[in-house]
């Protein structure tokens, strides 16, 4: 792991990046730095591409940092999203069975657990999972078994008394190899799960073949344990400063910290 340089490097072809704690500050803000650094990328003739854990629901109102257009990779892969459109362009879902088989499993070990799905466009809940953030007003609000009657892109899991990392755990010797395990938020207590194989990282993969863009053409940035398999994957990566450890260690290079720009003083040395 290195740091990043001020010498410039090759332009890359496209450059991703997670969002909340990455791109966004901790108040969930982009600085007008930021912004600005992300027009230089575009003006490049460079894709940017937003890699999140949020759904695509969300992404209307993040537009403007990102010109108002572009492709975004929501609920960590399940969702390729046209920003400007609005629209799906692909999804890959969890098959109803395994989506199942994964509660019938984890309920035992985490009893106290309440669920939530994503879907390509619309969110549902059990009664007593408790959202962070407001919830679309047609949420459907039922017992998971009933929820899982539409193939979810991505199964949530609140469980009170055990921190993310410790989740992270139970879920992967429980269910591992059915889905893909991972949290976006050591702040919170809330368990990730997309269909096996999928992630930020595979999904992102199919985007560049789909513009002929090779893997050491991608320039990533990323802080949580979701973002490794796209800073594996990619040519480049970058951690910020404020990463969780993993991260840290995984990635070639660390920038300063979300709340200092460091995806923009990356971006700035580029261009």
């Amino acid at each position: 792991m290195g740091t990043v340089c001020d010498q410039r490097r090759a332009l890359p072809r496209l450059v991703a990046t997670d969002l909340d704690g990455t791109l966004l500050r901790t108040d969930e803000t982009a600085s007008a730095r930021t912004v600005a650094a992300i027009a230089q990328v575009l003006d490049a003739g460079i894709p940017f591409v937003i890699c999140t854990a949020r759904p695509a629901r969300w992404m209307r109102a993040l537009a403007p940092i990102v010109g108002g257009g572009g492709t975004a990779i929501c609920a960590n892969g399940g969702v390729i999203w046209d920003i400007a459109a609005e629209a799906v362009i692909d999804s890959f879902a969890i098959a109803c069975p395994v989506a199942r088989e994964v509660v019938a499993r984890l309920r035992p070990v985490l009893p106290q657990a309440a669920w939530a799905v994503e879907r390509p466009t619309a969110f549902a809940h059990e009664p007593a999972y408790r959202s962070r953030w407001p919830v679309p007003d047609d949420t459907v609000v039922d017992m998971i078994e009933m929820l899982l009657a539409v193939e979810p892109v991505k199964l949530m899991l609140r469980s009170p008394g055990a921190s993310a990392d410790e989740l992270l755990a139970i879920a992967h010797e429980a269910v591992g190899e059915l889905v893909e395990v991972t949290h976006s938020s050591t702040a919170d207590t809330l368990l990730e799960m997309s269909a096996a194989g999928v992630s930020k990282g595979s999904t992102l993969s199919v985007l560049c073949r789909s513009l002929g863009i090779a893997p050491d053409e991608v320039l990533a940035f990323g802080d949580m344990p979701n973002d490794l398999p796209m800073l594996r994957w990619a040519g480049r990566s970058v951690a910020v400063a404020n990463a969780h450890p993993d991260v840290l260690a995984t990635a070639g290079e660390v920038t300063a910290s979300c709340d200092e720009d460091g995806v923009a003083q990356v971006l700035e040395q580029l261009l």
